[in-house]
């Protein structure tokens, strides 16, 4: 492969990290921002107050977006120094991204279960803190890995 054609794409392993971790946080809020709204019509339909703190599970899997900023900032340094590393942004980037999307479908069971009981909040943010966990490892672990591989 010649090196111009290579060098095109020395940057693939840094913005995957972001994309896939930013896919997940996509689907993962998506996901929840559904129950939520459904939870906020069935509070509607009855005639009971509709919590707005739903919006906070919907909102939980949108940091895995930032962790793989982090990690791609990473990256592009190490890239620039002519270590490309892209199954490194694919494989991470998939764990973060994971991590939102499972994320987000706790924080929908979290949205049911909070909009039919009104209770239960920390209980259910303890859930969704164990899956941020995750991501926060791959994030933490990834910039180990790129510091002891880049010298």
């Amino acid at each position: 492969m010649e090196t111009s054609v290579l060098t095109q794409f020395k940057d693939l392993g840094a913005i995957a990290v972001l994309a896939l971790a930013a896919l997940g946080s996509g689907s993962g809020a998506g996901i929840a921002g559904m129950s939520a709204i459904g939870a906020w019509k069935k509070n509607f339909s009855q005639n009971k107050p509709a919590s707005f703190m739903l919006v906070v599970f919907t909102a939980a899997p949108l940091t895995q977006t930032v962790y793989g900023m982090i990690v791609m900032r990473q990256m592009v340094a190490i890239a620039n120094k002519g270590q490309y590393l892209w199954a490194v942004g694919v494989l991470a980037g998939t764990a973060i991204g994971l991590s939102a999307y499972w994320q987000g479908k706790c924080a929908a069971a979290a949205c049911d279960a909070m909009g039919e009981t009104g209770k239960g909040f920390g209980s259910y943010m303890v859930v969704l803190g164990m899956t941020e966990t995750v991501a926060l490892l791959v994030m933490a672990f990834t910039i180990m890995f790129l510091g002891i591989i880049s010298g």
